[in-house]
């Protein structure tokens, strides 16, 4: 039977973000405060401040703005070419930098992520499995599912190799292009001091950093990991803080790009926010702050945050695109001069 991210088989990651829990328990105040005579809870965090990114920290602007191809809008990727790929509806259609429509594949259920190689195959995860087509668009194969429970939510691809992030089971799963799965990363271990990957909703991303080494989101710890090939952990960054350097909420960041130069794109729900992060994580600027997807941010409730959420690729150029889960629209942010 598959698992469904609902509240009630969520608890026990929830358990383990107390805190998290509380901020989220004051953005739902925060909206249902009713008139100005309405008394104060002296207790409630004021995220009013959050509300507004201070204009110094941002380092981009929007130059372009256009409505993915199909309502349902979930990921993207960006091919060698700077060929936009985006899953939405029950298509991942190929778009060009200027927003225009290309090649479309139809699939039988919602693509949930995508990688496209430099040979011109394109990797599709629906939700328990991926699918392999070639450049025409023509499904060359489909991969067993990985086991119980799946949930496939990003795609990163090296020359021989597909690493896929299972939210479903926490995991991700390193495979030969083939198909064959060769190996699971991630996995609390605590003889290889593996911590494992909390997931409170279904948002797990890994990217291939150009040392190598794997970078996945690990949402529920607040933080970026570091994984070599054969899944042992070599380190990771990121705060819990309400402050724009750290990450709030039950579990950000959500997805994760990189820049030509290895520094990290970070996208956050509940508070809808992209920004950039040194190769080594240290906090540089925002890319676009709350105030720019203010529809997103009503979409993420205390209970459950499974419907907001934003996605960001980088092209050759180190243009960023961010799709808003919420309304479908692609932005294309270049940086200041």
């Amino acid at each position: 039977m598959k698992r469904e991210f609902h509240l009630s088989s969520r608890r026990e990651f929830f358990g383990q973000s107390a805190g998290a829990l509380a901020v989220l328990s004051a953005i739902a105040a925060q909206r249902t405060q009713g008139a100005e005579n309405t008394p104060r809870n002296p207790f409630a965090y004021d995220i009013s401040r959050l509300q507004k990114t201070d204009p110094k920290l941002i380092a981009y602007a929007e130059t372009a703005r256009w409505k993915a191809p199909h309502p349902e809008a979930r990921r993207m990727a960006m091919a060698h070419d700077d060929t936009l790929y985006i899953c939405s509806g029950n298509y991942v259609t190929a778009v060009n930098k200027s927003g225009e429509r290309g090649a479309e594949i139809a699939l039988a259920e919602p693509p949930r992520c995508v990688a496209a190689a430099r040979d011109g195959a394109i990797f599709i995860g629906v939700r328990d499995h991926i699918e392999v087509f070639d450049a025409k668009g023509t499904r060359q194969a489909t991969w067993d599912s990985p086991g119980k429970k799946p949930w496939l939510t990003g795609l990163a691809l090296t020359e021989n190799e597909v690493f896929a992030a299972d939210a479903g089971n926490r995991v991700i799963l390193r495979y030969e292009k083939s198909g064959k799965l060769v190996r699971r990363i991630g996995e609390q271990d605590k003889k290889r001091n593996i911590p494992g990957f909390i997931i409170p909703s279904p948002f797990l991303d890994v990217e291939i950093a150009r040392d190598g080494l794997l970078r996945v989101n690990n949402p529920g710890r607040h933080r970026v990991e570091s994984y070599t090939a054969d899944g042992d952990f070599e380190g990771s960054w990121g705060t819990v803080s309400m402050g724009i350097a750290g990450f709030c909420g039950c579990c950000n960041p959500i997805n994760l790009a990189l820049l030509p130069d290895g520094r990290f794109v970070t996208c956050e729900k509940g508070l809808p926010r992209v920004k950039i992060y040194s190769a080594s994580g240290e906090f540089e600027s925002v890319v676009a702050g709350v105030e720019s997807f203010a529809e997103n941010g009503k979409a993420c409730g205390p209970s459950d945050c499974t419907a907001g959420g934003l996605d960001a690729v980088v092209d050759s150029q180190g243009r960023i695109f961010i799709l808003d889960f919420v309304t479908g629209d692609v932005r294309v942010m270049r940086a200041k001069i």
